[in-house]
């Protein structure tokens, strides 16, 4: 806002001195030379004045893309690490298409697996699958929604097993979680190991719309598992920076 001012002052100033030029001022005089032109200082208002223009234009769209990505309506940015700045409870719920349920009852599916090389290792995990996800999310109830496709809150993305050992499932995750209500519009991008263990944090590295500059943590917790074909995640996100 500060430079917006002095942007401001300085076209104000330029204007100044065009009308002291180009205006019957008193104290101005005629002067009439051959050898060198009179017109300099007026052609260097008006090229003051442009420049001065073309800054303030460019000040306006700056502190506008400011307001607009930063959240505006008098939100502010909070940055806090002993106490969250916003909390939520998501369900995840992911169901695994396996060629034999139906593509439109499936929000996932695999789209790599060296099932030749898993062979020739002779290993007898699913190291190295890749699968692709589109998957529902509910906030306040674990059950499903009636429909799959129509959801406010989406989890996008993929997660891939990276664990050797046949006794785990480890895996990686790397997704959006999109919004799309009339109570919050935006995203928050999610990313980190996802160990078999009990409780695991995965980092929550930014966001937009409405969680514009996010980050803070999300706790996972295997709710419900039903074979290899749907799990039910349920996701503790906590922000420690954001706008609110």
């Amino acid at each position: 806002m500060a430079s917006l001012m002095i942007v401001a002052a300085i076209f104000l100033l330029s204007l100044t001195s065009a009308s002291v030029v180009h205006g019957r001022s008193s104290r101005r005089r005629f002067v009439r030379s051959y050898d060198e032109p009179v017109t300099t200082q007026a052609t260097w208002s008006k090229a003051s004045l442009i420049v001065a223009a073309i800054f303030l234009v460019a000040g306006l769209l700056l502190s506008s893309a400011t307001v607009v990505h930063g959240g505006g309506g008098g939100r502010r940015f909070v940055r806090s690490y002993d106490e969250p700045c916003k909390e939520m409870r998501l369900y995840f719920h992911d169901i695994l298409y396996d060629f034999s349920n139906s593509t439109a009852n499936s929000t996932s599916a695999v789209v790599a697996s060296p099932a030749a090389l898993l062979r020739a290792a002779k290993n007898t995990t699913i190291f190295g699958t890749t699968v692709v996800f589109n998957d529902p999310m509910t906030e306040g109830t674990s059950a499903l929604p009636p429909s799959l496709e129509e959801t406010a809150v989406r989890a996008q993305g993929l997660y891939l097993y990276d664990g050797k050992a046949a006794s785990t499932l480890n895996a990686w995750l790397a997704f959006s979680v999109v919004f799309n209500s009339t109570a919050r519009r935006g995203t928050l991008s999610l990313m980190g190991a996802d160990p078999s263990t009990a409780t695991r944090d995965i980092s929550v590295v930014g966001g937009t719309g409405d969680f514009f500059m996010s980050r803070g943590v999300a706790t996972l917790r295997a709710d419900a598992v039903e074979g290899f074909t749907y799990f039910r995640l349920l996701m503790d996100i906590k922000l420690y920076e954001c706008y609110i």
